[in-house]
């Protein structure tokens, strides 16, 4: 079945997938344009409510938000989200985040077509102190003398070069060796190679997509004695979304 991008899309409402389950973990393939939680009562579709619903019997009512999220995903991306349901699988996989012993793998389409076959991005982020943009990281070729940067580095792998909506984009295989904020979309930014839909970093420009093409696709945690080795399904394919048409096959 051939659809369109706005028949792909799946809205906040959408059943929550649940690619991995044990009595320790859940891995969820998190909708895009959703918050994990919020603290905000009008926000009343999170993936911390969805779960809910969906457990009533892993609530925890004596932790913030009810779930332990082991890491983050931003709003706008979509993919692989792993809970823990209880303290002791909470800390250990938090260590497992923490000593860098997991494995992430994102695909994104990127705007343009990617002339090199891989690119490693090897560059230190810091908050954008400027008025308005705090929201945002950038970059530190040049920063401040007293903005405190830290370290990054993403890996990107070329997929596919094709169109999207008539215009170049590349489907590319992006897996950050570091875990800082908005490390992923900063980093292509960076290149020249911005992540189509990414409404943030191209300063409000970019709005014709119906998402951010930006997706958690692969998570190893190698937790003892429970592997977790999930993959969340490709939104990226002309089946979902006929607007991404590949000019050649995958690599």
């Amino acid at each position: 079945m051939n659809l369109d991008a706005a028949t792909a899309q799946a809205p906040p409402t959408a059943e929550l997938k649940i690619i991995y389950q044990s009595q320790n973990f859940i891995v969820v393939d998190k909708n895009f344009d959703v918050k994990i939680n919020s603290d905000d009562e009008s926000d009343r579709v999170t993936v911390a409510t969805q779960l809910a619903e969906r457990f009533p019997d892993n609530v925890d009512d004596t932790i913030c938000h009810k779930f332990r999220f082991v890491h983050r995903l931003d709003y706008s991306t979509s993919g692989a989200l792993c809970i823990a349901l209880n303290k002791k699988a909470s800390a250990v996989a938090g260590d497992k985040f923490k000593n860098r012993e997991v494995i992430k793998e994102y695909l994104a389409l990127v705007r343009g077509h990617v002339s090199e076959v891989s690119i490693t991005i090897d560059k230190p982020v810091y908050p954008n102190p400027e008025e308005g943009l705090t929201h945002m990281m950038c970059v530190a070729d040049d920063p401040p003398v007293d903005m405190k940067t830290k370290s990054a580095t993403t890996e990107l792998e070329v997929l596919q070069l094709g169109m999207y909506d008539g215009e170049p984009a590349t489907k590319v295989k992006l897996c950050p060796k570091t875990g800082r904020r908005h490390q992923l979309r900063v980093h292509c930014q960076y290149i020249g190679y911005p992540i189509v839909g990414d409404y943030t970093y191209s300063f409000r420009q970019d709005v014709k997509p119906y998402r951010m093409m930006l997706h958690s696709f692969k998570l190893t945690i190698p937790i003892p004695n429970e592997l977790i080795d999930v993959i969340a399904t490709d939104p990226f394919t002309t089946e979902l979304d006929s607007k991404w048409q590949p000019l050649v096959a995958s690599r």
